[in-house]
């Protein structure tokens, strides 16, 4: 089974926030690749689709971004999933809007939802999927509180960029998925 985790917090609220942008691409990846509806699984939505080896979950912890590695760490152990077999995707304040960079494994940076995974699994060696939101316009994060730059929607302007990386990112996930 693979595990693909995007980070965002729970509530209509932070929908189409730059902190959901994990949310947002699973939601993509599902539409696009007909998963069924997600449906509550202890502390996480998921969406299963395939079985045996071919078996995906997307998942969407429900604990708010600070604690995601308690949804994380409960699937992974219940399932008996490796790691090396979840990739986790989230926003990057620090890289420019419209770019992603994909790594194996590292270090959680300043992330409050991957420091939460990374200490409650204990391990740096897992995939992730870095989504830049960092934006050059009046919302730069140098311009206003950090929270609240993350927990601000997207500017109109800005979402044909975000259609643009959410594809990338797809294609990026389907190849961990090979």
């Amino acid at each position: 089974m693979k595990i693909i985790c995007g980070l965002g917090n729970p509530g209509k609220e932070y929908e189409n926030t730059r902190h959901n942008v994990g949310f947002l691409v699973l939601d993509a990846f599902a539409e696009k690749m007909e998963f069924p509806p997600f449906e509550r699984n202890g502390k996480s939505l998921v969406s299963v689709k395939g079985t045996g080896k071919n078996k995906v979950m997307l998942v969407k912890p429900q604990t708010f971004m600070n604690l995601s590695g308690e949804a994380v760490a409960e699937l992974l152990n219940f399932y008996k999933v490796e790691p090396k077999d979840l990739i986790v995707i989230y926003d990057d304040v620090d890289l420019p809007l419209g770019t992603i960079r994909y790594r194996e494994k590292g270090s959680a940076g300043t992330h409050n939802g991957m420091r939460s995974i990374v200490e409650t699994l204990a391990t740096l060696d897992f995939p992730r999927l870095r989504i830049g939101t960092e934006s050059r316009g009046v919302t730069a994060p140098a311009q206003m509180d950090l929270h609240d730059f993350v927990l601000a929607p997207f500017l109109e302007d800005e979402l044909p960029v975000l259609k643009g990386v959410i594809e990338e990112a797809l294609a990026k996930i389907e190849e961990f998925l090979v």
